[in-house]
């Protein structure tokens, strides 16, 4: 922006208004120096001094449209005549048109500047504004993180419409129904007494009040009727009250007996009469309040189902909460593997179900679950092991096991078919061979809805015979798991007894009165009552079962059940129909034999649900604080033993030494081809080099020329690359790899090495060797380079044939000393040792010591002597020895000449081998013309690089697919161990480990202890 002083005398008031007079910087420029149609602009509104600066006026209307339009010019005078006029007056369509462009001009460059100039406005406004950007330390961090990771549209249309929100508000007209029902039903309860006592006439004000209160619904209709039923039980009381109360009629005489007057027998029978009335009355009463119960709790059920279908998918998604029995069950499961590992004995409350074989517990517990979940058979023990169900109320009637993620669907046969065969197939699997029953726990979750929360087991039922394919012991291991589960103090015994055999055959009621003398935990359920009354000619006897008066034992309470026709095929509702049937009908229940309270399974699983919770918050607590104190006590132990080390279990320390074993096996890549084919060539030539002297270069060397040497070196040659130098070469590497896998394992061991892991480390190693199979395709390429190694007889330049030598002097070095020192071996100590050492020869030694001395004068003779005796010879030798009185086998004549001669001659072939130095030249010419000759040399150089070739070879399959697949190997056997608990426990052991896995253990129960009594507290 400009700013013009008011010292220039030229500028117009145009220009000094588009000037501001407010910026601080002053620029004089002088308008000479302004663009040519800047300065139109502004001499077109200043007045002109001087008259000689008119062209820029012109040059203006060319340059821009912004300069005023030009005034109508003025009409001719009149004296000038019309034809110029005339002329002037056709154009002024053009004049119009032009003008017209004009304006457009002026409109499109009145935008334009008002466009820059609002830009360079907003900017300088921009400009004058602070730089935040340095002040942002003071937002935290997770403010921005947040604002990255928060979708604002997402969370708005997550969230849920009011309308779903109401319905999931809960009815307070139910509720408050339910609790005024409630209310009743306490006071009814707890005034008792006083209602008996009651008139008829108070009894009817009552009625009047109560169908005032409850004259709506069907929560009211139930309170008239429980009303009815009390004023019934009344009236009956009262009736055999009266009837008792009257005096017996006085003894007759003994003259006959006159006959009752009839107002008498009038007055009996109708007091009789009444009282069947209102029995029958009482009756029908109880059956429609049962059924109106029903009615009610199979609407709750429903609606329990809908919430609970509602709350399992969530408006949102959200982390699912377990359930009070799933915590408990949990529990109660690792306490299972505790208990069998360490052999303690855990006091947490179970409802333990026993009974004879074939009583009806599975049957009873199945009408527990609403599911007929177990397998069955005619007779026949079906339940072989212990089975824990976790019953608790879900959405969806399903069954899964602990160890399984499937989930059986107990609405469909199929599925009901497929989880009794798993359970069968877990029974027989966790039976051992040769028993019958195990006590190893099957755990099993059922949840549905109406389900009643609880954990029962069901044990295998008591037999009193062994029979035929039975274990022996079969008795005497089922009253041991019995009794295991009975002894817990705070366990629930649920004994069942089947009603429709001899009480005096029962085995099980003798067993639970043992664990249970007082009854304050057992609860008896007398099963198939249908057969019972039946069969049972004086049914006064089931009554007598149930009231607790035939067996010693005693019980908490008596229920009795019907579980069925028996027959396999029959639904949970059919049976449910026909039980319900039966107590409708039966006269167990019309004559007062059985209370309404102790009979059906749906009483009975409310009845167990309730001693179940009423013991756990007894002694959940209790239990708690039990193994605190265990904790503390392997906690200090831990402390003063292992200060410095982590408290890791056997899992975890399977772990660490797992990647240390694979950390050494990948230590094997990481070797240097160098040191690879060194080891193998040195122990690839200790293998072979016996049967290269004995059998190849010993026979060749017998011969008499060069020819038939080399014929001899190449035919023995080739039969020992056909079938034995291959397998060598790869025992060789096989061996190599292990030795060196030994060796890495061996040498990683520092200052975190720990000793627990040898036993591990060693039975990975031998395994993986074990496992690990050679390619045996390489053999046949090994093969062909290893004959075409051999055939090349080439030697190229004088270090090769010096190499060469070298080998060859190495070798026979090393045989003769092998060979003087089985010569020692045989004479005995020369005379040095004798004197110096006091040491003897025995009788055999000097035998030998005289037959060394007689050959060595045979060899001095004839020092080109071949390898083998003439038996002229042998009889020679053993003449001069008899004749100076040594007895001498031939045999051990010719053992002492084949040590002798082999000395003799590798003597002479190290000898040869220094003549054959500066042979090189004399091989260059094929030996022509020379009495020198080195075949020896040039067989030794053949075996040499048949060596290094096949180092080579089996160093590079080593490296390239050997190495990998023993890595391999090594992880499947650790994948192996890690799955198999029984041999980790054998391979990691120790009282270290031990107390890691007891701590571990205690912490989780304590834990989940915690966790538990704290859900529980929020229940109350």
């Amino acid at each position: 922006m400009l700013r013009v002083g008011s010292n220039v005398k030229t500028t117009c008031m145009a220009c000094r208004n588009l000037v501001s007079t407010n910026m601080g910087v002053r620029f004089r420029i002088p308008l000479q120096k302004l663009h040519p149609l800047s300065r139109a602009i502004h001499h077109r509104y200043s007045g002109n001094t001087n008259p000689q600066r008119a062209p820029h006026r012109t040059a203006a209307r060319y340059f821009t449209s912004m300069s005023r339009l030009p005034m109508r010019p003025p009409k001719p005078p009149p004296g000038s005549g019309g034809r110029s006029y005339q002329q002037q007056r056709s154009f002024w369509v053009a004049r119009l048109a032009a003008r017209l462009l004009r304006l457009r001009y002026i409109l499109l460059g009145s935008a334009v500047g008002g466009g820059y100039t609002a830009k360079k406005t907003y900017d300088e406004w921009k400009d004058m504004l602070p730089d935040f950007s340095e002040y942002n330390w003071v937002i935290p961090d997770f403010v921005w993180e947040l604002s990255e990771q928060i979708d604002l549209d997402k969370l708005a249309k997550a969230l849920p419409e009011m309308e779903e929100i109401a319905k999931l508000l809960p009815d307070l007209d139910k509720i408050g129904e339910n609790f005024t029902f409630l209310k009743s039903l306490l006071s009814s309860e707890t005034s008792g007494d006083p209602a008996l006592k009651a008139t008829d006439s108070s009894a009817a004000a009552t009625q009047d009040g109560s169908d005032k209160q409850y004259k709506k619904g069907l929560l009211g209709e139930l309170i008239l009727i429980q009303q009815q039923i009390q004023r019934h039980e009344e009236e009956v009381r009262r009736a055999a009250a009266v009837h008792n109360a009257r005096p017996p009629p006085p003894e007759p005489a003994p003259s006959p007996p006159p006959n009752p007057s009839p107002p008498q027998q009038k007055r009996k029978s109708s007091d009789k009469e009444k009282v069947d009335q209102l029995q029958e009355e009482l009756l029908r009463t109880q059956l429609k309040y049962q059924r109106m119960l029903e009615r009610l709790e199979k609407e709750n059920k429903e609606l329990r189902k809908v919430v609970l279908q509602k709350d399992d998918k969530g408006i949102h998604q959200r982390k699912v909460k377990k359930s009070l029995i799933d915590l408990y069950s949990e529990v109660l499961d690792i306490l299972s593997d505790y208990d069998a590992n360490y052999n303690t004995q855990d006091h947490l409350p179970r409802v333990v179900v026993v009974g004879d074989q074939s009583a009806g517990k599975t049957s009873v517990l199945e009408m527990i679950a609403q599911a007929r979940i177990f397998p069955r058979g005619s007779g026949e023990m079906m339940t072989r092991s212990p089975v824990k169900v976790t019953l608790s109320e879900g959405p969806h009637h399903v069954a899964l096991f602990k160890d399984s993620g499937r989930e059986f669907d107990l609405t469909k046969e199929e599925d009901l078919a497929a989880l009794r065969h798993e359970i069968e197939l877990r029974m027989r699997k966790s039976v051992k061979e040769g028993q019958t029953v195990s006590s190893e726990t099957i755990s099993l979750s059922v949840k549905g809805p109406g389900i009643q929360r609880m954990v029962l087991v069901d044990l295998p039922g008591v037999i009193s015979t062994v029979t035929t394919g039975m274990a022996s012991d079969t008795k005497e291991t089922i009253f041991s798991i019995s009794k295991a589960y009975m002894q817990n103090p705070n366990a629930i015994i649920l004994c069942i007894q089947d009603g429709s055999v001899d009480a005096e055959r029962s085995i099980v009621t003798d067993l639970v009165s043992q664990m249970d003398p007082q009854g304050k935990r057992t609860i008896f359920v007398l099963t198939k009552v249908d057969l019972a009354e039946k069969n049972l000619a004086s049914p006064s006897r089931i009554q007598q079962i149930v009231e607790g008066k035939l067996f010693p034992m005693k019980a908490l309470g008596y229920f009795a059940v019907v579980t069925g026709k028996g027959s396999s095929g029959e639904s949970i509702d059919s049976i449910k129909d026909y039980e319900e049937d039966f107590f409708q009908n039966s006269r167990l229940l019309r004559d007062g034999m059985l209370k309404a309270h102790q009979v059906t399974t749906k009483n009975l699983s409310l009845a167990v649900s309730d001693c179940f919770w009423k013991m756990v918050r007894e002694s959940v607590e209790q239990q708690a604080d039990v193994f605190k104190a265990s904790r503390f006590n392997l906690e200090t132990e831990w402390k003063n033993n292992y200060p410095r080390l982590r408290e890791l279990d056997r899992n975890e320390l399977f772990e660490k030494a797992k990647n240390e074993i694979l950390d050494e096996v990948i230590s094997l890549s990481q070797v240097t081809p160098q040191h690879w084919e060194s080891i193998l060539q040195k122990k690839l030539w200790e293998r072979v080099s016996t049967h290269v002297i004995e059998n190849i270069y010993l026979p060749a060397a017998q011969t008499i020329d060069s020819g038939t040497f080399n014929t001899t070196v190449d035919i023995k040659l080739k039969q020992w690359t056909d079938k034995q130098l291959p397998h060598k070469a790869l025992e060789v590497a096989w061996e190599t790899l292990q030795e060196e896998f030994a060796r890495f394992m061996a040498e990683y061991k520092g200052k975190d090495q720990d000793d627990i892991f040898d036993k591990l480390k060693e039975a990975v190693k031998e395994e993986s060797i074990k496992r690990h199979k050679w390619n045996e395709r390489a053999m046949d390429s090994l093969r062909v380079i290893q004959h075409n190694a051999l055939e090349d007889r080439s030697i190229t330049d004088k270090p090769q044939w010096d190499a060469a030598i070298q080998f060859m002097e190495e070798t026979l070095q090393s045989r003769l000393k092998d060979t003087e020192s089985v010569i020692r071996d045989m004479v005995g100590p020369d005379w040095k040792q004798r004197w110096l050492q006091w040491k003897n020869r025995t009788p055999d030694q000097h035998i030998r010591n005289e037959t060394k001395n007689e050959l060595e004068r045979l060899l001095k003779l004839h020092d080109d002597h071949t390898a083998y005796l003439a038996n002229d010879e042998v009889t020679t030798v053993r003449k001069n020895l008899e004749g100076r009185g040594v007895e001498v086998d031939p045999v051990l004549i010719k053992d002492t000449w084949h040590q002798l001669y082999r000395r003799h001659f590798l003597q002479n072939a190290l000898s040869h081998c220094n003549l054959c130095k500066r042979g090189f030249y004399y091989y260059q010419r094929h030996f022509v013309d020379s009495e020198l000759e080195c075949n020896d040399v040039v067989l030794f150089w053949r075996i040499q690089r048949m060596l290094v070739i096949t180092a080579n070879t089996l160093r590079q399959q080593l490296t390239n697919t050997e190495v990998r697949r023993l890595e391999k190997n090594v992880k499947e056997v650790l994948d192996d161990f890690g799955e198999d608990l029984e041999r980790k426990t054998q391979l990691i052991t120790g009282r270290r480990v031990q107390l890691a896995e007891d701590l571990k253990k205690v912490r989780e129960i304590q834990e989940k202890l915690e966790a538990f009594i704290e859900a529980l507290h929020k229940e109350k």
